[in-house]
C-alpha cells in the first residue's frame, strides 16, 4: 500500500469519529493537502473520498464550511465520473451533506438567500454530472441523484 493511501486511510478512520476528532484533523491542517491529493488524477481516490465523506457526515455546520473553504467541492464533483459506483455514492453523499448546510444557511437568510454550495457545485460542473447520474446503471445512485436534484435544484 502506498504511503499516500495509508495516510488517507488513517485520516478516514479519524474523520469517522466524533466532532472533536474531526476538529483535530482540521487543526492539524490536513484537509487542504487531502483536497489537493484528490485533485491528482494519478492518486487512488477511494481513501481520500472516504475521509471527506466521513468528515461531512459527523461534523458541525462550521466544520463543513471550513471543508468547503479548503476546496473539497471541486474534487468531489470531479470524482462523480469515477467508474466505481461505491466511490460515486460516497461523493454524492458528501455533496448532499454539504448541500444541507448550504440550505440551512439559506433558510437563515445568509448568502443573500441562496444555497451558496449548490451554486458552487454547479460552477464546478457537479450539477451536470449529478443530472447524468439519474440514468446510472446502479439504482441506488440514480435514486440519490434524483433526490439531490429534487431537493436542491427544482
Amino acid at each position: 500500500m502506498s504511503t499516500k493511501k495509508e495516510a488517507c486511510r488513517t485520516i478516514s478512520n479519524i474523520t469517522a469519529g466524533n466532532r472533536a476528532q474531526i476538529q483535530s484533523v482540521i487543526e492539524a491542517n490536513i484537509f487542504l493537502p487531502l483536497v489537493l491529493l484528490l485533485k491528482d488524477a494519478d492518486f487512488d481516490i477511494k481513501e481520500g473520498a472516504w475521509a471527506i465523506l466521513n468528515a461531512t457526515s459527523g461534523c458541525s455546520h462550521e466544520q463543513i464550511r471550513f471543508l468547503v473553504s479548503q476546496g473539497c467541492i471541486n474534487p468531489l464533483c470531479h470524482i462523480l465520473t469515477c467508474p466505481d459506483p461505491v466511490i460515486v455514492s460516497v461523493c454524492l453523499e458528501g455533496l448532499e451533506n454539504i448541500l444541507k448546510v448550504g440550505e440551512a444557511d439559506k433558510e437563515m437568510g445568509m448568502n443573500g438567500g441562496i444555497n451558496l454550495y449548490a451554486q458552487m457545485i454547479n460552477e464546478n460542473g457537479g450539477l451536470d454530472k449529478i443530472r447524468s447520474l439519474k440514468v446510472h446503471d446502479n439504482g441506488k445512485i440514480c435514486e440519490k441523484a434524483l433526490k439531490i436534484l429534487e431537493r436542491y435544484w427544482v
